[in-house]
């Protein structure tokens, strides 16, 4: 699969693999960005793409940033749906409450693209049984 990208700012860092085979695309900071405790800052790529018809890009968080820097992705996994062009933003967030710096530069989060199914809703009365049902949160124990 290719993946059309495109800069939206002329400085920034193109995504990058560690390894040929890693799955996800490292995504740097374009500028150098404060982060203010407890805020969700929206770090800017510099990067746009065109994920396919069919898939879905998720934006993860990098474990060095979470391990080493105490900041993690404010939405756990974001999502970038095929039909978006617009520049990737990063929302980060600080885990320990204190103030930080991301350096332009910086390798913030990684791109997965995925295939995805994009199944038809079927409003039903009932769903099919199974032995879990609707046994939730805990439900297996701790």
């Amino acid at each position: 699969m290719i993946l059309p990208a495109r800069f939206t700012r002329p400085d920034a860092d193109p995504p990058t693999r560690a390894h040929p085979t890693d799955a996800g695309l490292d995504l740097h900071a374009a500028e150098t960005t404060p982060i203010a405790p407890r805020v969700v800052t929206l770090v800017p790529t510099g990067i746009a793409v065109a994920i396919p018809t069919g898939h879905v890009g998720l934006l993860v968080a990098r474990s060095s940033l979470a391990v080493k820097r105490s900041m993690t992705l404010a939405n756990g996994v974001g999502v970038i749906d095929s039909g978006y062009r617009g520049e990737i933003k990063v929302p980060i967030v600080p885990l320990d409450g204190c103030r930080n710096l991301i350096h332009a530069g910086t390798r913030i989060a990684q791109l997965l693209v995925l295939p995805i199914v994009l199944p038809r809703l079927d409003v039903v009365a009932q769903l099919p049984h199974t032995d879990r049902g609707n046994n939730g949160f805990g439900s297996t124990g701790s």
